[in-house]
């Protein structure tokens, strides 16, 4: 299957294991977003209310969440092709049972396997191919796996909602079984571990196990992803249980990095940080990840809230943006190891600026589908100039025995990065249309002539389909407290967007922060 010459595998066909691998990532990353839209359903039809059925999406990201810094360390000691096909089965048959599941406590049980097992998936795989990949290739592996991280939370809101009004939610996790005994199939086939990880396994094996480590990293992210996802709804710190979460989220990660820096055998190597280039690429998929997951929840929810829009209507407002990603990517991916990467990452994040900014100022109550999808193919093509560059220059300097590793820290970034970029979407646009509205409110006035002249006419609309006057000044009221807070919302929007726009903008300096590459071998060991 395999001929290996040094350090790197040398595959006869390493493009088909690249396909492989990117089948099971699509598959995961599409069910982070694509059982948002289900929700309604799911709360319907097994009789919860709506606050009871988000714990369907909380579980899965609380136990994905655990799993993604520690994935690199278990891939390491147990072997990295065992260990992806292990979680390749769980997130399967999970995802079988989620679809079969007759109340909400068993199916927020099976979505916490299912996250577990979706968990490893993407730190595997990204392993997978730099360990495939002579390094002057990688940028073209990481464009075919970048299609598909992109790819899917751009039309898994559209897909979500076509299942879901067409034939049932169930079928929503039931689509991820054939696709996982296919994965399964072709990676029993196809995938080899490389000599040094047979090394690094044997190391292992003579090691101990930092249990200390598991607890503390298990602690942290999962009380920081309920923090995140819950905070907005729950109200911050005025929630007791929230508090407490926040303050044991803190101290849990001041432990762990203090613990596991001075470990001699960790089980994340926090150490890697030392390296700048590691460093900020990190820092850049962290906001990488804020911005895409933050923008495909704002945008349909705009779409939907403001414009009017069906959900199958506003989640399709994102899917060019995503084709126009699967077109970009195979370039750049012939790009990165030609030109300097810092410039196709200071090009992404500059179109990313002016994308965002541009968008928040051609929104409007009355958007039309064309514009909104032009608005999000704009800021599309920022994100195809990002997601490979960045990931192949935080190989840099980083020796092969550190690929685990710097994959599952790469990847916990990203999902790091859309749980705060979800999580602020929610809680400025909340606040933000608040601080509007009082202000709207305290410019409109029975007395001021544009809103008299809104009153009267409503009222005479109201009058001439038949109402008397007294239910005419009612309706008239209602309407205009309705266009306050349409308007206070639209604004709050805007400001949400504008946000997002600043913070890509700020990513800019740092990428000349980046230790220059040699072209051809910016991912070299």
């Amino acid at each position: 299957m395999a001929q290996r010459t040094g350090q790197h595998p040398v595959f006869r066909n390493p493009w088909a294991i690249a396909l492989t691998v990117t089948l099971a990532t699509f598959m995961e990353v599409l069910d982070t977003s694509i059982a948002n839209v289900a929700l309604p359903h799911i709360a319907g039809n097994l009789s919860v209310d709506q606050t009871t059925s988000t714990w369907v999406l909380t579980s899965y990201l609380v136990s994905n969440a655990i799993v993604l810094p520690i994935s690199g360390w278990l891939a390491t000691r147990y072997g990295r092709k065992r260990f992806y096909m292990s979680c390749v089965a769980l997130f399967t048959i999970s995802s079988f049972l989620c679809g079969i599941a007759p109340n909400i406590g068993l199916l927020i049980l099976f979505r916490i396997m299912q996250g577990a097992g979706g968990g490893g998936l993407a730190p595997s795989e990204q392993a997978i191919l730099a360990d495939t990949f002579a390094p002057a290739k990688r940028g073209m592996a990481f464009a075919v796996y970048g299609m598909a991280v992109v790819l899917a939370p751009a039309i898994g809101p559209t897909l979500g909602g076509v299942i879901t009004d067409n034939f049932s939610w169930r079928w929503i996790f039931f689509l991820n079984v054939p696709v996982g005994f296919l994965s399964l199939y072709l990676s029993h086939k196809m995938v080899v571990d490389p000599p040094y990880l047979a090394v690094e396994r044997e190391k292992a094996k003579n090691k101990g196990v930092d249990f200390m480590g598991l607890v503390l990293v298990a602690l942290w992210v999962s009380t920081m992803q309920v923090v995140l996802d819950k905070g907005e709804q729950d109200d911050w710190w005025n929630a007791t249980y929230l508090r407490w979460f926040i303050v044991i989220s803190a101290s849990s990660l001041i432990a762990f990095v203090t613990w596991e820096w001075r470990h001699p055998d960790p089980i994340v190597d926090i150490k890697l940080f030392k390296n700048r280039s590691f460093a900020i690429s990190c820092a850049m998929m962290l906001m990488l990840g804020a911005v895409l997951f933050g923008t495909t929840v704002l945008i349909p929810q705009y779409m939907q809230t403001i414009a009017g829009y069906t959900a199958t209507l506003a989640g399709e407002t994102l899917s060019p943006g995503g084709l126009s990603i699967l077109f970009l990517m195979p370039l750049i991916g012939f790009l990165v190891s030609r030109v300097d990467t810092r410039l196709l990452v200071a090009i992404g994040f500059s179109s990313q600026a002016w994308a965002l900014f541009y968008m928040a100022s051609h929104l409007s109550s009355g958007i039309s589908f064309h514009t909104a999808m032009l608005l999000r193919i704009y800021q599309a093509m920022g994100l195809a100039f990002l997601f490979v560059p960045i990931n192949t220059v935080s190989y840099a300097g980083i020796p092969a025995g550190q690929n685990n590793q710097v994959s599952s820290l790469v990847n916990l970034m990203r999902n790091l990065g859309g749980s705060i970029g979800i999580s602020m979407v929610t809680t400025f646009l909340a606040r933000r249309a608040q601080v509007h509205q009082n202000f709207l409110v305290q410019h409109v006035s029975r007395f001021d002539q544009p809103t008299q002249s809104f009153l009267n006419g409503a009222q005479a609309a109201v009058m001439h389909a038949g109402f008397s006057a007294a239910t005419a000044t009612q309706k008239a009221y209602g309407e205009l407290a309705g266009m306050v807070a349409r308007e206070a919302m639209t604004l709050a929007y805007v400001d949400t967007i504008r946000g997002f726009g600043y913070a890509a903008a700020l990513m800019i300096p740092c990428v000349f922060l980046l230790k220059k590459p040699k072209p051809g071998a910016v991912a070299a060991h």
